[in-house]
């Protein structure tokens, strides 16, 4: 009979939140290939958009905070040390947990999407290649030898979550949905205004009578 620890439900839990994340990522780029495709499909990307909105900065700072907290868990109850890697990401991550909170309650969308999308990339990228060294252990590693391996999962759930993979969901989302939130200043708006004066003018110019 297996033992369930609370280590491993608590693990287990941020697996199912990092495979929730990931898949409200993959329908987020879903809308934005389609909205490029049809009209429809634009009025339905502005509408996630605009549902979206209210609530980007609150979730993706509730997102940093989780992703902040679980490893520090990870760290100080399961007494896994971090490898180079991990202090990289968090890096990224534990000054996001702060600044999207401020963000989140000034109501500082165009700041966020200015300032701090750039640590939630960074971080992304970390990820991306911390994982994939899990992935493949045979390469060459850049970490140092005396610490922690980074070629080495320390957690495994459901065969593929590794803590790079829950790291990665985390700035994957965070990332996504500073990108879809909308400020009261967006780029679009500017960009349809442009668009509709190009259209303008290119009316005001066929209408110049030509000269006989």
């Amino acid at each position: 009979m297996a033992v369930i620890t609370s280590s491993g439900v608590i693990n287990t839990g941020y697996a199912v939140l990092a495979l929730i994340a990931d898949a409200l990522v993959l329908v987020a780029a879903i809308a934005f290939i389609v909205s490029r495709t049809s009209p429809s499909g634009r009025d339905w990307w502005d509408r996630l958009r605009d549902g979206i909105s209210p609530f980007a900065l609150q979730i993706a700072w509730i997102v940093a905070v989780l992703a902040t907290f679980g490893s520090l868990f990870l760290q100080f109850f399961e007494g896994l040390q971090p490898c180079e890697f991990c202090w990289f990401q968090r890096i990224c991550m534990y000054p996001l947990s702060l600044l999207l909170g401020i963000a989140a309650f000034r109501g500082d969308v165009q700041v966020a999407k200015r300032y701090f999308i750039g640590l939630s990339l960074v971080g992304l990228g970390l990820a991306i290649y911390h994982y994939q060294l899990e992935l493949f252990p045979n390469q060459p590693l850049v970490c140092s030898a005396s610490g922690p391996a980074c070629n080495i999962a320390v957690i495994d759930v459901f065969g593929f979550i590794s803590v790079p993979f829950l790291s990665m969901a985390a700035f994957a989302l965070i990332s996504t949905l500073l990108l879809m939130a909308r400020g009261e200043s967006d780029d679009d708006f500017e960009e349809v205004d442009v668009i509709e004066d190009t259209v303008h003018l290119d009316s005001d110019d066929d209408a110049v009578p030509t000269p006989a």
